[in-house]
């Protein structure tokens, strides 16, 4: 039985997406125009859009594109124990992966986790609640 204080559904899927953009605003200095998050499975996947600083745009309008990869990328994985913590405490089960990427045109960053499986060793009762296994 799922625990009655874990969001689930559609509330999940806005708390997860509003979480994540807490985060972009807290550590970019903004956050992104919008965001949506799916779930299938194991698999939490949140598309964000307008997602680049203004000293971002001006370097892919330079053609620094690289450049803006690049830093994104180390500052993603500087910040990955923040996702990971985020997702596990909102939807209670375990990461077991974190990708992060972007794209510039159209300006979108799409955060990806694959969670462990349910009925995992650490999923004592199977229902994919991390918190009820221990």
């Amino acid at each position: 039985m799922p625990d009655q204080g874990m969001p689930t559904g559609g509330k999940l899927l806005t708390e997860l997406s509003n979480a994540i953009v807490g985060l972009y605003r807290d550590h970019f200095g903004r956050g992104p125009g919008a965001a949506r998050t799916f779930i299938a499975e194991d698999l939490v996947v949140t598309v964000l859009t307008d997602v680049y600083t203004q000293v971002e745009k001006t370097l892919v309008q330079a053609g620094k594109m690289e450049h803006v990869r690049r830093t994104r990328l180390l500052h993603q994985h500087a910040l990955e124990g923040e996702f990971t913590d985020l997702v596990e405490g909102l939807t209670g089960r375990r990461v077991e992966a974190f990708m992060s990427t972007i794209h510039f045109d159209p300006d979108l960053a799409v955060e990806i986790f694959v969670l462990e499986p349910k009925g995992s060793p650490t999923d004592a009762d199977g229902d994919g609640d991390q918190r009820s296994a221990g």
